[in-house]
């Protein structure tokens, strides 16, 4: 059975941690496809881990294997997870990390697999990564049953929602999220906008078809289609490709140049 297996990780690239991970799961299962999503994660930023896995679950394969690693907890009492959706399974720490990805509704189960005798023989208090999460990928890519790897439990950590409200004529958010070209990603979604319906592309409709604008810090831009609708080193608000409210620099980077970053909170307005 050839099964795709992510790992999104805070470990960098300079150590060997994520080629260790792989190697243990080619060694119990050889024929695993794997994709590494991320291994950048800011260190032991746990929100932003689930930001980053929230944005790209959705667009691999039903049956994916997703194994996720941002564990400042590792060694202690926290739990590991095995958590099944509809569409996927994800082998994660027990600190929030799936939360965004895996929401209350979607959750087919959860079993705690921090005991599980798929992990390797000696587990180390640091690597967790290696020892518990990559054999249990490993075996779940050769197709044992979550229910075969630990007991099943009926919740999980969750993170604290990020700050969102929605008024009538206008939506108050905070960023989320600052990328590598120092985009601002807000929390705000094109189903929040002031008036907006909530599926998707009707809500992608009303963004171009109202005049809307976003406030954050001292900064009133309009909201527009893209980068480019505005000169070079301008800043300008835009829906990005995973439907959410962003603030950006044609070619520049709003964080250095606006001086914000996350937590900053946001407004959308209908003009």
């Amino acid at each position: 059975m050839s099964r795709i297996v992510t790992l999104t990780t805070d470990f960098g690239t300079s150590d060997a941690f994520v080629g260790v991970m792989k190697g243990v799961i080619l060694g119990i299962a050889p024929e695993a496809r794997i994709v590494d999503l991320t291994h950048e994660v800011p260190p032991q930023d746990v929100r932003a881990g689930a930001y980053l896995l929230c944005g790209a679950v959705p667009y691999f394969p039903s049956g994916t294997i997703h194994v996720a690693v941002v564990d400042p907890g590792v060694g202690s009492a926290r739990r590991a997870l095995v958590v099944a959706t509809r569409t996927a399974l994800f082998v994660a720490p027990d600190n929030g990390l799936v939360s965004l990805v895996a929401p209350h509704a979607a959750v087919r189960g959860i079993w705690d697999v921090s005991r599980s005798r798929s992990r390797l023989r000696t587990v180390s208090r640091t690597f967790h990564g290696r020892d518990v999460f990559a054999p249990i990928a490993a075996a779940l890519a050769c197709g044992a049953a979550p229910a075969g790897l630990g007991a099943r439990v009926r919740r999980m950590e969750r993170l604290a929602p990020a700050r969102l409200r929605r008024e009538r004529t206008r939506t108050l958010g905070e960023v989320i999220w600052v990328d590598r070209f120092g985009n601002l990603v807000t929390n705000v979604g094109a189903a929040d906008a002031p008036g907006a319906r909530r599926d998707g592309a009707a809500a992608r409709r009303t963004f171009r078809a109202r005049a809307l604008s976003v406030t954050i810090g001292t900064h009133v831009l309009p909201l527009l289609d893209s980068y480019a609708d505005v000169p070079q080193g301008h800043a300008v608000a835009l829906v990005n490709s995973n439907d959410l409210v962003e603030i950006a620099v044609n070619q520049g980077s709003a964080a250095a140049s606006l001086g914000l970053g996350r937590g900053a909170r946001v407004i959308v307005r209908r003009d």
